[in-house]
């Protein structure tokens, strides 16, 4: 591998930024800083992201070669180059995710530059216009500043019914209000923003498909995530507080926030996408379905993740209640792994086959990512559901920390807790907590709904699918086989189907 050109930034660096940045985070009716104790457990798992790359047997895993510079850099900075990138990236999640107990949070800024990158080049290219480089020119920025950004995409969309030109209030969706020589003005609010609280850089895309009267909406930039009128409202949730039983699951969490664009001004070298030319609607929809495709093929990557942490206390949890060899535990196990395990399966596939477009960017496939993600939204209540009933009711029911601390109550809470004898009672509790954790506090609502609509939710993953998916060469694969006059049918040429 080659040698890193400067000492990789560290946490201690990415704090250091927090801390100066201009205070425009909001909780509860209070302005907090971006260091507060609140946000300290989900900036501890973004904190994994830069040490993780520093140490040197990770290199191969965590960095790779910036297509601009040449330079080694976090991979979370990088634009995919070949289908070994994104089998990279996804190996890089899943790793991050196991030693983070959770989202690390820097998926969705690497996927939506990503996604920049191919639409940029692609409108440059179908309309004339000069985005790809102000791209180039921004990505080079930010790989050599190691920003932490996120995506904002998801709008707040008004009448569900009616399209963004549609609304009676037209900042529903985000969009252009004025157009000026040196930049555009944009007001409008994008809501579950992961990350959004202790972000550097906000990387907004359009949330959906748009029409010829929506130019105004067609828009994407970069920004800095205290720019003058951006709000943002924050929301975070992390296990529950210890005292004495310290573990590293006690010391992550999660943060996401509505972000609100007061009438915010844009330079044109952060703006990649304006509606300033005739046409560039058309490209909102492209950009907004690259993002999630990106992002859906990360998801391959964390959720099995995930569910190695949920496979991992169960088994641990019927260990500890000596029903390990139990056929009906192994079968609930066997049923949690087939999910780990195919997910990350659709996602290596999407790596794969995944194509190089005209501007050297690596997109996944889409209908792999796309049954990844859809089979792990499915099926993480399931998830849950079978670590519940392989522990029992005890993570829910567990008496607080203080009580196994009381001198009067603590030895009887050892001597009741202890169940299999070759496993101490201290053991024992810290499982139970680690389980009550994933399966029944206030971090569990967060993590069970990311699951479930982080990256879209299932029902935008079957609509991908209906779109991409060959449907006709099936019906002519039918018709050849009953004898109905069918096209030819097609095989396997190297990576691509190819007729007969």
């Amino acid at each position: 591998m080659s040698t890193l050109v400067k000492p990789m930034r560290t946490s201690e660096d990415y704090l250091e930024h927090l801390r100066v940045m201009k205070p425009n985070v909001r909780m509860n009716g209070e302005s907090i800083p971006r260091d507060h104790s609140v946000f300290k457990p989900a900036i501890n798992c973004v904190c994994t992201t830069l040490e993780l790359p520093r140490d040197p047997q990770n290199e191969e895993l965590m960095t790779a070669s910036s297509h601009i510079t040449g330079k080694r850099i976090n991979r979370y900075l990088h634009i995919h180059q070949n289908p070994h990138d994104l089998q990279m990236k996804q190996k890089m999640v899943r790793t991050n995710c196991r030693l983070a107990g959770g989202c690390m949070q820097r998926c969705m800024g690497m996927d939506a530059l990503n996604a920049v990158s191919v639409a940029t080049y692609e409108m440059d290219h179908g309309l004339g216009t000069k985005y790809y480089q102000t791209f180039l020119e921004y990505m080079q920025n930010y790989q050599e500043n190691e920003w932490i950004g996120n995506c904002a995409q998801t709008d707040i969309k008004g009448d569900r019914k009616a399209r963004p030109h549609q609304q009676m209030d037209p900042d529903a969706y985000v969009r252009v209000v004025e157009r000026r020589k040196d930049g555009i003005v944009v007001r409008g609010c994008k809501i579950c923003i992961g990350i959004a609280p202790i972000t550097e850089e906000l990387i907004v895309v359009p949330t959906r498909a748009l029409t010829k009267e929506e130019d105004d909406w067609a828009v994407s930039f970069a920004i800095p995530a205290d720019t003058k009128g951006v709000i943002i409202l924050a929301r975070s949730r992390a296990p529950k507080d210890r005292k004495a039983v310290k573990a590293p699951i006690a010391e992550i969490g999660d943060t996401l926030g509505m972000v609100i664009f007061d009438n915010v001004f844009v330079p044109w070298e952060r703006v990649f996408m304006s509606g300033a030319k005739k046409g560039e609607w058309e490209f909102g929809g492209r950009l907004a379905l690259l993002f999630a495709l990106n992002h859906r093929h990360s998801y391959c990557g964390c959720k099995p993740a995930m569910v190695d942490i949920i496979v991992g206390a169960a088994a641990l949890a019927a260990e500890y209640n000596g029903v390990e060899k139990s056929k009906h535990i192994e079968m609930k196990l066997a049923e949690m792994i087939s999910v780990a395990e195919l997910t990350f399966a659709a996602g290596v596939a999407s790596g794969v086959y995944g194509k190089v477009t005209p501007c050297g960017t690596c997109t996944p496939n889409p209908v792999y990512a796309n049954i990844g993600r859809r089979h792990a939204g499915e099926n993480i209540y399931s998830e849950d559901k079978g670590l519940a009933e392989i522990a029992g009711g005890i993570p829910a029911t567990l008496p607080m920390e203080g009580d196994f601390l009381d001198e009067y109550t603590g030895p009887l809470l050892k001597k009741y807790m202890k169940r299999a004898p070759h496993i101490s009672a201290e053991d024992q509790e810290r499982l139970w907590r680690l389980i009550a954790d994933l399966t029944s506090s206030d971090y569990t609502g967060l993590l069970q709904y990311a699951h479930l609509h982080g990256g879209g939710s299932p029902v935008m993953e079957a609509i991908a699918l209906l779109k991409e998916y060959d449907l006709e060469e099936r019906k002519n694969i039918a018709k050849y086989l009953a004898g109905i006059k069918s096209e030819p049918i097609r095989t396997w040429k190297g990576a691509e189907w190819k007729s007969l």
